[in-house]
């Protein structure tokens, strides 16, 4: 099996991609959203629940989806073509409708390439087993 190399520039331009949609899901931004995210968005959460582009997009801008402070590590980034999947855990203190919390989650971005550089395609998150 072949094992390719990030340049710096591509790994960069993605790791600042996800450091977008991070500062977004804190401080949501209907534009900047709109531009970061494809139309054909799949967004899975850790309860199994999906939501498309304009779900996920209400669920941010209305704080029903409310994140106070989110912090990634462990992250991992694969690119293949056009195609970038990264992998890090989340731990973030959310508010949603009003009520504090923690969550602590494996994340899966998926991100394809575009005239616009990288744009989130999907997401999945896992929640991380108490041990």
């Amino acid at each position: 099996m072949m094992s390719i190399q990030l340049s710096s520039a591509q790994q960069n331009d993605i790791e600042n991609a996800v450091n977008t949609l991070t500062k977004l899901m804190i401080t949501p931004d209907s534009a900047a959203l709109d531009k970061l995210v494809l139309d054909k968005l799949s967004y899975g959460h850790s309860s199994g629940k999906i939501q498309n582009k304009r779900e996920f997009m209400h669920s941010l801008l209305s704080a029903e989806s409310d994140f106070v402070e989110i912090n990634l590590s462990d992250q991992t980034v694969t690119v293949q073509g056009k195609t970038a999947l990264v992998r890090h855990t989340l731990s973030a203190k959310t508010n949603d409708k009003n009520v504090p919390g923690t969550v602590k989650l494996y994340i899966l971005l998926i991100w394809s390439k575009e005239k616009g550089g990288w744009k989130l395609l999907g997401r999945q998150a896992v929640k991380v087993p108490v041990v």
